[in-house]
């Protein structure tokens, strides 16, 4: 973890936790031949929202990654996501195989509309990550097609 953390991040409930995301990850993963997905990753503390506006221009959508010991801190992510009206999915983070609420029981904690998509995901798992991801580019396609005025 680093200094600027120290006192700000809450990690009580994640005691094996020793780095943290400076500022941003990214990463590329090729879906088929013709379907490229770039990626960007930001921390969710306060402190590193300012770069969200400026990602999410061109983006297709945004996964929420949900840790599931800490439902309340997704909140803003999903507020901001939705007042931006750009589709997002929730990712749902096990932990070792563990999911102490079910898909439902997030959607009513994050007051969630039920076209949203919650996907069970380990973040650490590649095939997991990368059908979280497929996941993502089928709700923007539909939501594309649905939303009138937009040409899909």
């Amino acid at each position: 973890m680093t200094d600027a953390s120290a006192g700000i991040d809450d990690l009580g409930l994640i005691p094996r936790k020793t780095t943290t995301t400076v500022a941003m990850d990214f990463g590329r993963v090729s879906l088929d031949s013709e379907l490229i997905l770039y990626l960007f990753g930001t921390p969710g503390q306060h402190r590193f929202w300012f770069m969200w506006d400026d990602l999410v221009r061109g983006a297709i959508g945004a996964v929420v990654l949900v840790d599931t010991r800490r439902l309340a801190d997704s909140f803003p992510a999903v507020d901001y996501f939705e007042e931006a009206k750009l589709p997002f999915v929730i990712g749902l983070n096990g932990w070792e195989g563990q999911y102490p609420h079910n898909e439902e029981e997030v959607r009513d904690a994050l007051t969630l509309a039920p076209h949203i998509p919650i996907v069970r995901t380990d973040a650490r798992q590649r095939e997991s990550v990368k059908s979280t991801l497929i996941s993502l580019v089928e709700h923007a396609l539909t939501m594309r097609v649905s939303v009138p005025g937009r040409r899909g």
